[in-house]
């Protein structure tokens, strides 16, 4: 089955790094095809008893600083690929790789088995498992 519009997911841990690896290989299997590399910053915040509280403003920086760093990585990797291209969300990971794919008629979803945040994941459930649930489009899974 041939694929013409790929959205990975991305967060620059090596399960996202292997679902671009994935990705790239499909799109040069099908250079028409265009590939689309989604990185979605969620702000971090810290429990502390029954209240959340945000994090401090340079805190906050330097981890949207990181997250664009990461970002330029993939960038990198994808530079060579005349249809491929990257995008820069902020909001929940699950929720905005769906809506994304929706909104841009992506055809196939790419997202590696986990993700960076173990302890996220273990609270709220997987972003893999957030996207199997609510997608009616395939989903490649990557370990």
């Amino acid at each position: 089955m041939s694929f013409s519009n790929i959205l990975v997911a991305y967060d620059g841990g090596s399960p996202s790094m292997k679902a671009l690896d994935k990705a790239i290989e499909m799109v040069r299997q099908n250079p028409e095809a265009k590939l689309t590399v989604l990185f979605v910053y969620s702000v971090a915040a810290v429990a502390v008893a029954d209240s959340v509280v945000a994090l401090p403003v340079s805190v906050q920086q330097e981890q949207f600083d990181q997250a664009r760093e990461l970002l330029s990585a993939a960038e990198l990797r994808i530079i060579s690929l005349p249809n491929a291209r990257t995008e820069f969300m902020e909001g929940s990971p699950g929720e905005s790789i769906v809506n994304y794919a929706n909104q841009h008629q992506c055809d196939l979803i790419v997202v590696g088995s986990r993700g960076l945040g173990a302890i996220r994941e273990f609270v709220m459930g997987s972003v893999s498992h957030y996207v199997l649930q609510h997608t009616l489009l395939p989903l490649l899974v990557v370990k």
